[in-house]
């Protein structure tokens, strides 16, 4: 069995309909995923039992490919073609040592 890291965020108890409801994020590799997770349980229930079973919730729904998530992955800048990089240093010498332009 895989191993996944949860992290559980913003963990409230809804009185009205008597549950603990959270977002639960399910990490797997370089990808985050974010779960909507609700667990029926009285307003005494352990902190702990209340957030073993938001995540095992979790980790239910990570393994179905149809249930609502939100996906963060990492940003990979695209690569600008035809262009030099940017040379700030180069720039200001080549504006330093520019005989043909004078200052008014």
């Amino acid at each position: 069995m895989q191993t996944r890291p949860i992290q559980l965020t913003d963990v409230i108890y809804n009185a009205a309909n008597q549950s603990f409801e959270a977002l639960v994020t399910v990490h797997a590799g370089d990808t985050s995923r974010k779960y909507p997770c609700a667990i029926n349980a009285p307003i005494d229930m352990p902190f702990e039992e209340a957030a073993r079973g938001l995540s095992k919730q979790a980790l239910r729904r990570a393994k179905k490919s149809d249930t609502f998530y939100s996906e963060v992955r990492p940003h990979v800048p695209a690569q600008r073609a035809g262009r030099r990089g940017f040379d700030p240093l180069g720039w200001l010498d080549s504006i330093v040592h520019k005989t043909s332009r004078h200052a008014a």
